[in-house]
Parts: structure tokens; C-alpha cells; sequence
């Protein structure tokens, strides 16, 4: 991805640019799955985590990301797609794998519609499917 786009993401969301947004967007994208604040340290071992955790702050505030408790103990994110405002109608089912642990958006799967009992508020939800990822399956 060209850094013009990256600047384009920022501004959709209405995030103002600089150059330590830019690299952690960047390394955000780079993961092909959930990542967890440990893995984005890593990845940017020159960032200090009070930034990384600022900044991860502000993307979620703006829906740049999302974040998803997938029972491991570790939040974990994942890039929202243009078109997503993270509303009900935008989540999707995550699954956490117990063989390799790794966390994946199945974004073709959306979350399936619940009635709530009268006078409930709904404010978040999270459905985390477990259990063994077509890697880990073919064993």
C-alpha cells in the first residue's frame, strides 16, 4: 500500500496525520490477522508503548480499528475495511484458534440478529467462535 493511502484512511476517519500514525497504520495493516498490543510492540520495537497505546486509543475512538476479546486474556485488533462505521450492522464473527492461538475476522459471517427483552440498551457485542483453524484442522 502507497503511504497516499494510508494518509487517505487517516483523513476518511478523520484522523490527523503525523509520521508515528503513519508507521503504526502501517504495521497494523501488515498483519494478516488480529494482532495484540504485545505483537505491535514487537513489530515496532522502536515505538514506546505508551504511544502505541495512545494511538491504538484514537483509532478505536475513530473506528479506524476494532477490538476484539477473544478470551485469551490479550485484546486483540484488527483494521476496519473503508465502508465500516463499526455499527451493529457492520461486526462480523471473530474465531479464535486453540491449536495456534491465532484470532481471525471472518468478516463474511456477520453477527446473528438477537431480539433483546424490553427496555435493554445494547452497546457492544462479541462473538468469538473457538476451536481449530483450517491450518490446525488438516493435522
Amino acid at each position: 500500500m502507497e503511504a497516499c493511502s494510508y494518509l487517505t484512511k487517516l483523513s476518511q476517519r478523520e484522523i490527523k496525520p503525523t509520521a508515528l500514525r503513519l508507521l503504526i497504520l502501517k504495521a497494523m495493516m501488515q498483519f494478516e490477522q488480529a494482532f495484540s498490543l504485545l505483537d505491535l510492540e514487537t513489530y515496532l520495537d522502536t515505538v514506546d508503548k505508551s504511544t502505541l497505546s495512545r494511538t491504538i486509543t484514537l483509532f478505536l475512538k475513530h473506528h479506524l480499528i476494532h477490538s476484539i476479546d477473544d478470551g485469551s486474556g490479550s485484546l486483540k485488533y484488527a483494521v476496519c475495511g473503508n465502508e465500516c462505521n463499526c455499527d451493529i450492522d457492520d461486526l462480523h464473527v471473530h474465531f479464535y484458534c486453540t491449536s495456534c492461538q491465532r484470532t481471525l475476522c471472518l468478516k463474511g459471517i456477520h453477527i446473528p440478529a438477537v431480539t433483546l427483552p424490553r427496555h435493554f440498551s445494547l452497546e457492544s457485542i462479541n462473538y468469538v467462535m473457538k476451536g481449530l483453524c483450517d491450518h490446525c484442522s488438516k493435522g
